[in-house]
C-alpha cells in the first residue's frame, strides 16, 4: 500500500525552511500507517503547516476499503467536529456586523430556550427540575458552557434523555435545525449556565441563531460568506453528484471482531441534502479546503486579500 500524491494540494516546502524537523515530520506518517495496516483507519491524510505553509503532506490507505480505491490529495471526509470552529467565525462575522451581541440571551433568537430548565434530580420519566438563575447566553454556547450535552456523552441522565430524543450521535436526520432547538431547548440543561463545562450540540445552536439573524439558511450563509471567499469549493453539508467518487466510505472499528464495518445508511445521508444543518458537524471538506479556513485564521481573520475577521476578534 503506497502513499499517493498529485500536485493540486500538497507540501509547499522544505520542512527546515520553517524550523521544522523532516524526519521527525515523518514520525508522524509511521504512526498513522500502522493504523492503516492493522485495519482500524481505512486511510488518512495529515498536513502540518508553519508561518502559512504546508512543510509535510501525507496519505496512506484507501478511501473505500472494499474497492480498493487510494486516498488523493482531493478525497472528500466528513469532518464532524472541526464543522465547529467555521460555524463559530460565521457567528463571530454577525457580532462583528453589530447584529447580535455575545451577551445577549439565546432566547431573544429561538424563543423556547426562555422555557428552559436545569436538571436537578429525579428519573427520566420523572425528572425534577430547577429554574434558571442565569440566562443562557450566546456566549455560553460559543465555550460549551451552555448546560447543553451530546447524548453520546454517557455521564448522566440528561444525556440518557438526549438519546431517547433521537441525539445520540449529535445529528438528526429527519428535522430541520428549527425543529432540533426547540427539541433541545424542551430538555433540562446538565448544569446552570455559566458554572461548569460541558462538550455539547451549543454548536448547532449557533448556527440556527446564524439562521434567524441572516435570514439565510446555514448552508447559504456559508458558502456566501466563509467558503466562496476563501476558495473552499469542496466543502459543503453534502456532496454533489459530479463528486460522489471523492468522498471517503465511512468505517466503525469492532474492537471484539478487529475489523472496520462500513456504515453504508449513515454514510449516505452525506450524498443529499440533509434536513438537519448541523453547524456542530454536518460538514465534508478536503485536506486543502480545510487548510485555507486554518491559514485565515493563522492569518488573524485574512487571507490573502481576502478578510472575514478583524485581526481584534482573533486575538
Amino acid at each position: 500500500m503506497s502513499t499517493n500524491r498529485s500536485s493540486s494540494f500538497g507540501a509547499s516546502v522544505d520542512a527546515k525552511e520553517v524550523g521544522l524537523d523532516a524526519t521527525r515530520l515523518k514520525n508522524i506518517d509511521k504512526h498513522f500507517n500502522r493504523y492503516v495496516d492493522e485495519g482500524r483507519l481505512a486511510g488518512y491524510a495529515v498536513a502540518v503547516a508553519r508561518h502559512g505553509e504546508v512543510a509535510h503532506f501525507s496519505m496512506y490507505g484507501h478511501k473505500d476499503s472494499e474497492t480498493g480505491t487510494p486516498v488523493t490529495n482531493d478525497t472528500m471526509y466528513r469532518i464532524y467536529s472541526m464543522t465547529k470552529p467555521i460555524t463559530s467565525v460565521a457567528l463571530m462575522m454577525l457580532v462583528e456586523q453589530g447584529l447580535l451581541q455575545l451577551t445577549d440571551p439565546v432566547s431573544k433568537f429561538i424563543k423556547s430556550f426562555g422555557e428552559t430548565r436545569v436538571w436537578n434530580t429525579g428519573t427520566i420519566l420523572k425528572p425534577m427540575t430547577a429554574a434558571l438563575t442565569e440566562p443562557m447566553r450566546v456566549w455560553h454556547l460559543l465555550t460549551h458552557t451552555s448546560g447543553l450535552t451530546y447524548g453520546f456523552n454517557y455521564a448522566d441522565v440528561v444525556d440518557d434523555m438526549y438519546r431517547r430524543a433521537g441525539f445520540e450521535t449529535g445529528v438528526a436526520y429527519k428535522d430541520s435545525l428549527e425543529v432540533v432547538c426547540d427539541k433541545i431547548a424542551a430538555l433540562p440543561l446538565v448544569f446552570q449556565p455559566g458554572s461548569s463545562w460541558n462538550y455539547s450540540m451549543a454548536t448547532d445552536v449557533v448556527g440556527r441563531i446564524i439562521e434567524v439573524v441572516s435570514k439565510m439558511p446555514l448552508d447559504e450563509f456559508l458558502e456566501k460568506n466563509i467558503f466562496a471567499p476563501l476558495g473552499m469549493k469542496d466543502t459543503a453539508f453534502c456532496v454533489p453528484g459530479e463528486k460522489h467518487s471523492r468522498l471517503a466510505s465511512l468505517y466503525r472499528y469492532d474492537e471484539i471482531n478487529h475489523s472496520k464495518i462500513k456504515l453504508e445508511s449513515f454514510g449516505n445521508s452525506s450524498l443529499e441534502k440533509p434536513k438537519f444543518l448541523s453547524g456542530g458537524g454536518g460538514l465534508i471538506s478536503t485536506a486543502g479546503d480545510y487548510f485555507k479556513f486554518i491559514k485565515m485564521l493563522e492569518g488573524r481573520g485574512k487571507l490573502g486579500e481576502v478578510r472575514l475577521l478583524s485581526s481584534r476578534t482573533l486575538r
